[in-house]
């Protein structure tokens, strides 16, 4: 299992993440979250109030994205700095698929990210990990939920961090940014012809986990 390939894509809140890093935990997988990259270059933009495509680039040579795993989770740095947490705030999150639509920002960490999984027994999740990055992966998941379900997952997330959060407002900025993530011109988020689909909806997250853990373990 050590040199097997999965690619996790789906919208926003669709148990990504979450789902990834525990088969990453049960299969001995190295786990890459690309979405935190995004995130990482999104806060990084905002914090310098950076207005250029190579600015933030330049920046961004200056204070690489890396990650660090620890007893209590992934953290994820940029340079010397601790952005696990920051990455994850509201203006982030209202501004991270404008970043992520920028074609040379993506183009710098897919090639990033394809390095890392050049030697297998990886697992990544993002929106275009199946489509872009990892297109030869071993399995390819999509996972979808409906926008309900998602803004719920995400408002418990946020209460648990402390941030505050209004639901129906979460359950709107899920849709824009479904919207924003489909159509964009550079790779869009859609779902691979040769991957899985999972609809997570009112299913718990182990059973999530063993449904793909099961289709790795036939590979």
């Amino acid at each position: 299992m050590s040199d097997i390939t999965i690619a996790v894509d789906g919208p926003a809140s669709s148990g990504k993440s979450t789902v990834a890093k525990l088969i990453a935990k049960d299969l001995g997988l190295i786990y890459l979250d690309t979405g935190a990259m995004y995130r990482a270059v999104t806060y990084l933009s905002l914090k310098y109030q950076l207005t250029t495509t190579e600015e933030i680039l330049a920046r961004l040579i200056e204070q690489p994205i890396r990650f660090e795993n620890t007893s209590s989770g992934q953290l994820v740095f940029l340079g010397d700095e601790d952005v696990t947490r920051v990455i994850r705030e509201h203006a982030v999150t209202q501004n991270v698929s404008k970043i992520a639509a920028i074609k040379e920002i993506r183009q710098a960490l897919v090639a990033i990210q394809q390095r890392f999984g050049e030697n297998g027994g990886v697992i990544m999740d993002g929106r275009d990990i199946g489509t872009v990055v990892l297109t030869g992966a071993d399995l390819k998941i999509f996972l979808v939920a409906s926008v309900e379900e998602r803004a719920k997952r995400r408002f418990k997330e946020n209460q648990a961090k402390g941030i505050e959060t209004d639901f129906d407002q979460l359950k709107a900025e899920i849709k824009e940014r479904d919207r924003l993530d489909s159509t964009r011109k550079e790779s869009p988020l859609k779902q691979a012809e040769d991957a899985i689909l999972v609809d997570t909806t009112g299913i718990s997250i182990e059973t999530v986990v063993k449904k793909i853990e099961d289709l790795a373990r036939k590979i």
